[in-house]
């Protein structure tokens, strides 16, 4: 007798796992923030316009593999309340192919958490869905008062954030190597409940408003059932455009763009917000009712990537955006963010905005390509070896990689902005990457490392194709 085996399913990538639950997130968070629906169509009808009026652009983006992914291009933000609940984040988004990259401090810009990104680190992974989660870890040691820091350790040690069945799931992809489709539909579906918005707050008003004034911040990490996503981001091309017409609307802005201020060549990342909504939510009470508030925290952004920049360069925009945030004050009021806006530009003309300088300098990163020109020059014997020669002949091309990680003080900016107030505390800065690491279960990937790998791997195709392998640019960084 011939007995037969079922044959085993075969596991979808990781890729597809980060697609599903892309698009999952975004469905829930419409049906929960409705304005970000509105969001979601502006900014799509302001890319539509910047790529049929710049045929320019649309062909770089093309070229780049970014054209495939604008509607894709965007992020979430999380924020944690212990070690435990960092620890097992972590394993979730490695089912979604995400590993954490970078340490950002927010403490230094007066929020208490330190945060790392969650995302794909691959180009290939990159290419096809960029998705990213900025994930905040409360500092529970800067709080001062010892004995609300004693009760917030309490209310979060309580709570589970994950459904049993997702964190199965994510041992069953831990111990086969991978995920079916079928589980993977399951998986998305339980690890969006642990990102689900609940008006129930499970802690009393009064212990609320305790929380409340110590930091917003606080209070709403510590009150709730779970770490609610707090926005979503779509990427856009013109975010100057996006900021101008959200009052039409229905939509306001926050008072100005965060990061560099606009550019023919855009580096980094530029960010700007609606206002989060006042929610309602019911306290527990102390009997049968329930006490009913109000809580704000949840709000819809936008980002504009433009290119990685090198150590170097960091430095420098670095040095320039400390200069203007410590000279001109961001308020509320239009005439102040005017100021500021008109400032930023002024200092950034310090800052190279040519591509040609940029990359002439060592300012940022870039991916290099052999031309069908180079290419053609090759098969006749007549490259020249020197790789600048090889540029200015048009053999060799490069283009900025973009900017995939996220910026602290923009951050802590978006954070304030919409936690319902402009109020900034002062912490003393105590950076503890070691303490964050140690609960995260894994070291934080250098983002900078990961652009120069990419540059140089970019380039070391290139020469190859070239027949020129080994020779190298004196200008990269």
């Amino acid at each position: 007798m011939i007995r037969s085996f079922p044959m085993p399913q075969a596991f979808v990538s990781t890729d597809r796992i980060r697609s599903l639950f892309t698009e999952a997130m975004s469905q829930m968070y419409r049906a929960e923030v409705p304005q970000y629906g509105t969001l979601i169509e502006l900014v799509a009808d302001v890319n539509a316009g910047c790529l049929e009026n710049d045929p320019d652009l649309r062909q770089r983006l093309a070229q780049a593999g970014e054209l495939e992914r604008i509607d894709v291009e965007r992020h979430g933000a999380i924020r944690l309340g212990t070690a435990e609940e960092l620890f097992t984040i972590r394993r979730l988004f490695a089912v979604m192919g995400m590993q954490p990259v970078g340490y950002y401090d927010l403490s230094v810009a007066g929020v208490p958490v330190h945060s790392t990104s969650f995302r794909p680190i691959d180009e290939a992974a990159l290419n096809v869905n960029p998705f990213r989660v900025f994930t905040s870890l409360l500092r529970l040691e800067l709080i001062e008062d010892e004995k609300l820091r004693g009760e917030a350790e309490t209310i979060l040690a309580q709570r589970r954030i994950y459904t049993p069945r997702a964190v199965a799931l994510i041992e069953r992809h831990e111990r086969n190597g991978g995920l079916t489709e079928a589980e993977a539909t399951e998986f998305v579906a339980e690890a969006l409940e642990t990102f689900r918005w609940h008006g129930e707050a499970t802690v009393s008003a009064e212990t609320y408003k305790r929380l409340h004034d110590a930091h917003r911040l606080i209070a709403d990490v510590v009150s709730f059932k779970g770490p609610h996503i707090n926005h979503l981001t779509p990427r856009t091309l013109d975010i100057d455009a996006v900021q101008a017409r959200m009052p039409e609307r229905g939509i306001t802005p926050k008072a100005v763009i965060e990061g560099p201020p606009r550019r023919n060549c855009d580096i980094l990342l530029r960010q700007t917000s609606f206002k989060a909504l006042e929610e309602t939510i019911a306290f527990s009470g102390d009997d049968d009712g329930a006490v009913r508030g109000t809580h704000t925290a949840r709000f819809g952004e936008i980002e504009q990537r433009g290119a990685a920049l090198t150590a170097k360069g960091r430095a420098l925009y670095d040095r320039l955006l400390a200069s203007v945030r410590g000279e001109v004050q961001v308020g509320a009021g239009g005439a102040k963010a005017g100021a500021y806006d008109q400032e930023l530009a002024e200092r950034f003309k310090a800052l190279p905005d040519s591509w040609d300088e940029l990359r002439g300098q060592g300012l940022a990163f870039f991916r290099y390509s052999a031309t069908p020109a180079g290419i053609a020059a090759a098969a006749g014997g007549t490259l020249p070896n020197d790789p600048e020669a090889l540029i200015a002949k048009g053999y060799l091309a490069f283009a900025p990689i973009v900017y995939e990680d996220f910026l602290p003080v923009s951050a802590a900016g978006i954070f304030q902005s919409n936690l319902g107030t402009d109020q900034q505390q002062n912490y003393a800065t105590r950076s503890n990457r070691d303490a964050f690491e140690a609960a995260l279960g894994a070291t934080v990937q250098d983002e900078l490392a990961l652009y120069a790998e990419r540059q140089a791997a970019s380039l070391d195709a290139a020469m190859e194709a070239l027949g020129l392998a080994g020779l190298l640019l004196k200008t990269v960084a």
